[in-house]
């Protein structure tokens, strides 16, 4: 018997321990080489930018195609040909619920920046402006409050004067020295804009391409997964997808909702409160709303500032106004809206935000809550699975109070104590005789 032939034990183990060093020589060289790796990453990522734009288009849209599609376009259609035999309508709906939708998305975008950048700009401008008079007004402010307290006055007085000045000295030293080699630079900027746009605008076509065909794109998705992975796994892969899907889908679209009313709700408010800058302000809550548990502070804190400056005591309404504002989104604004599709604990929530905000910024901020749904999802998953296949209950709560499992019967056994306090004797219910003594 050849001891190292094919179907040999011996040539497996050394077929293992092969590809497992050779992995670790793969790993290591990969490490050396990471400034190169990245840099071919990113040159491959700028090189598929408009396609990658295309892919986010078309998952945005996808919902609002299909309702033109299904819900307008095809009941419009098969009313105006009623009656006409041999008449269908072919592929009119989807091109026209596709052209709606881009139509309804740039039409969106566009009257969001009309409206909201003019009074940015006016806002930023006249803060700007009037920066030394609010200092100045911030100063006697400081002088009439604390009177009465001459150290603890000259200390603030001396701590706002820090602060001014360091503002003064970055936009002196920094921003307008930026600002002069963006104009020196103005061709670079120029071609770095117009090459995003035509990005943005090839997006758009390959979107089109994508919404139109979806079907047929799906169909060679499906049969790559059923070749390459077979039915059962395949189907697992899918379910996965669809989980996926509703779960950034949903999560991300009503955030995005649940922001827009936060912001309006801001803006009307502040109007009525008569708060400086209202527009301004609401455009920063809104828009910081998006990120999850951080997005309130993060806005808040600038905006109080900025109220600070021009009339304290609007500063400290605002802020008890958005303590508030925040209690009724938390309870019962984002709760309608988003529902059941946060699935995991506040703790993983902020862990979420924390991780994939320091390694992708703002945009791992948004997106690190859906995306730990998905892995917590995935994690138990695999863990029922484990437990059920070796026969043992997946029920959380019979975990909690559990000293040991039984190795006969595969239940957890409760504590001691526990199995005092629910087990109790019973008592012998009383007899005649008992009753006659």
């Amino acid at each position: 018997m050849n001891r190292f032939g094919r179907d040999s034990q011996y040539f497996a183990w050394g077929l293992t321990a092969f590809c497992v060093l050779a992995g670790c020589i793969m790993f290591y060289l990969l490490l050396g080489h990471l400034a190169t790796i990245s840099g071919l990453i990113g040159s491959a990522l700028r090189v598929l930018s408009a396609f990658i734009w295309g892919l986010v288009i078309a998952y945005v849209l996808l919902p609002l195609s299909r309702y033109f599609e299904y819900k307008v376009f095809q009941p419009l259609i098969f009313f105006l040909s009623k009656g006409r035999k041999g008449k269908t309508a072919g592929g009119a709906p989807r091109a026209l619920a596709i052209t709606a939708a881009i139509a309804v998305a740039i039409a969106a975008i566009s009257i969001i920046l009309r409206l909201i950048i003019p009074t940015v700009y006016e806002s930023a401008e006249s803060i700007l402006l009037n920066y030394n008079t609010y200092i100045m007004t911030l100063t006697e402010l400081i002088e009439h409050w604390f009177e009465d307290y001459p150290e603890l006055s000259t200390q603030l007085e001396a701590a706002t004067e820090s602060i001014s000045n360091d503002i003064a000295q970055w936009i002196r030293n920094d921003f307008l020295p930026q600002m002069g080699s963006f104009i020196t630079n103005i061709t670079t900027g120029v071609y770095l804009v117009f090459r995003a746009v035509m990005n943005v605008a090839i997006g758009f076509v390959v979107a089109c391409y994508l919404l139109y065909n979806r079907e047929s794109f799906g169909a060679n998705m499906k049969k790559l997964l059923y070749s390459a992975f077979g039915i059962k796994r395949t189907e697992r892969i899918l379910n996965v997808c669809r989980f996926t899907d509703d779960a950034f889908m949903g999560f991300i679209s009503g955030k995005v909702l649940d922001s827009l009313i936060i912001g309006c709700i801001t803006f009307v408010c502040s109007s009525l409160l008569k708060m400086p800058y209202a527009a301004f302000v609401s455009v920063i809550i809104g828009v910081t709303n998006v990120i999850p548990v951080f997005g309130p502070f993060i806005g808040a804190i600038p905006c109080t500032l900025i109220i600070l400056v021009v009339q304290p005591l609007k500063a400290l309404i605002f802020v008890v106004f958005i303590i508030i504002l925040q209690q009724i989104d938390g309870n019962i604004i984002g709760p309608k809206i988003l529902g059941s599709r946060v699935g995991i604990s506040g703790f993983w929530v902020m862990f979420a935000i924390v991780v994939c905000g320091s390694l992708f910024g703002v945009t791992g901020m948004i997106v690190g809550v859906p995306l730990f749904v998905v892995i917590s999802a995935g994690y138990n998953s695999l863990v029922d699975y484990g437990l059920k296949k070796r026969g043992l209950t997946t029920q959380a709560a019979r975990y909690v109070n559990m000293a040991y499992m039984d190795p006969v019967t595969g239940e957890p056994v409760p504590r001691e104590g526990q199995i005092r306090k629910r087990v109790r004797p019973k008592r012998d219910k009383p007899s005649a005789q008992d009753g006659e003594e």
